[in-house]
């Protein structure tokens, strides 16, 4: 086979086989193939396409270019929850400590930024100390004692998404809904959980920009979960504003202690509540009504916080150690007026700009970048109140910030 024909192939909308998509992604995880080929493959890809056929096959290459994660010695029910990317996004530091205080094991394996969206391992990883590399025993022993582990997507778990994932993070490619399901129903399937909400975020800060394509996405991956013999859920919610009010790593974690002790917003709490309860009804096979009920109570009575503490110390985390050591500027209102948008996408990117993602597969994330939201829609607001403030080791030339793209003012 000859790779510049089976880009040229996708490029011209055609349908690829399993033995062309094996040629051409095989060949790139073993450096046969270069980042600039497999970028246009992926460009084509983003632009024409896949058929179902081709996205199963290509989640099936995934998942087996390494091993399964065989969680079989765990007894009792396994969830798991996965985010398919948005800004402000730190649900599962607060949903994995909810669901195994309930009584449910939570094996959990994340990735890192995509785009302007945040990743969860990036953001525990902003915790001084904190291990994200565990080995498969680890990982497994952790959720046997805790109910409760998270770790980056290990040497031998889908290897293949890994280095695509690097790629179409620097390459404009992370918005296809082939390339998006695949992804993230290998990872989920290879991670070994029997149950799997998914929370498909749709919106302008979202890679799912509309509905539509938000609930063929969600579709997509329900049959592909039924191929593999998997409980799958998705949930689709809003991305156009953050959730939450902040947005960059260290920052998002202190916004979870924040919420999982009785604080912060409340659209981040209610949709937290909402996964959590569809995680642990779909694992204790019961109504989603009492499921929330456990939820409610386990995040009210603190034991979803003390599991938070012990997972970090389980994972080596200090969280005493846990300051914004980083300057910081304020974005102030330049009129009188009443929010009525916050660009999710535009906080996305600056935040990345201010070092809290990659620009490049090299960049280093600075752990105290991003932006601490100081109001939200519907607010209203005086000229001069601090709308938000900005965090970055970066020197920031806070007059090239526009603020009409961030907020909208009426």
């Amino acid at each position: 086979m000859n790779i510049i024909e089976i880009i040229e192939k996708k490029k011209n909308g055609e349908v690829l086989t399993k033995d062309e998509l094996k040629f051409a992604f095989y060949g790139y995880l073993e450096d046969k193939i270069p980042d600039y080929q497999m970028s246009s493959l992926l460009m084509a890809i983003c632009l024409k396409g896949m058929n179902t056929e081709e996205t199963f096959a290509l989640t099936d290459l995934f998942l087996h270019s390494g091993d399964v994660l065989d969680l079989s010695s765990l007894k009792g029910p396994k969830a798991d929850k996965h985010s398919t990317g948005g800004v402000g996004d730190k649900t599962t530091m607060i949903i994995g400590p909810m669901v195994a205080s309930c009584g449910v094991m939570v094996p959990k394996m994340s990735g890192r930024g995509l785009g302007h969206t945040g990743g969860t391992i990036d953001k525990l990883e902003s915790i001084p100390s904190f291990r994200t590399n565990l080995t498969e025993e680890e990982f497994i022993a952790q959720v046997e004692d805790i109910g409760f582990a998270v770790t980056a997507q290990t040497k031998n778990l889908t290897p293949l998404d890994k280095k695509i994932y690097a790629l179409r993070d620097v390459t404009g490619t992370t918005e296809s809904i082939p390339l998006i399901a695949s992804s993230i129903m290998s990872k989920k399937i290879a991670g070994g959980a029997d149950c799997i909400v998914i929370d498909v975020k749709v919106g302008k800060g979202a890679l799912i920009k509309t509905m539509p394509d938000a609930v063929k996405l969600s579709q997509l991956m329900e049959a592909i979960g039924v191929f593999y013999q998997r409980k799958v859920r998705t949930v689709i919610t809003p991305m156009d504003t953050p959730l939450g009010r902040c947005v960059g790593n260290r920052l998002e974690v202190l916004e979870a202690i924040d919420l999982l002790n009785g604080k912060g917003d409340e659209n981040l709490r209610n949709l937290c509540i909402q996964l959590a309860s569809h995680m642990v009804s779909m694992a204790k096979e019961i109504d989603y009504d009492e499921a929330k009920k456990e939820v409610l109570e386990s995040l009210e009575d603190g034991r979803a916080y003390q599991k938070f503490l012990e997972f970090v110390k389980k994972q080596g985390g200090k969280l005493e150690s846990l300051s914004i050591d980083a300057k910081k500027w304020e974005i102030h209102s330049s009129q009188d007026g009443v929010i009525e948008a916050i660009d999710a996408l535009q906080i996305g990117e600056l935040a990345v700009s201010l070092g809290a993602g990659r620009l490049n597969k090299e960049d280093v994330i600075d752990p105290c970048a991003g932006i601490v939201l100081n109001c939200k829609v519907g607010d209203s607001v005086s000229k001069g109140d601090i709308l938000a403030t900005l965090y970055s080791n970066k020197d920031v030339a806070i007059e090239m910030v526009v603020i009409e793209d961030l907020f909208q003012i009426k």
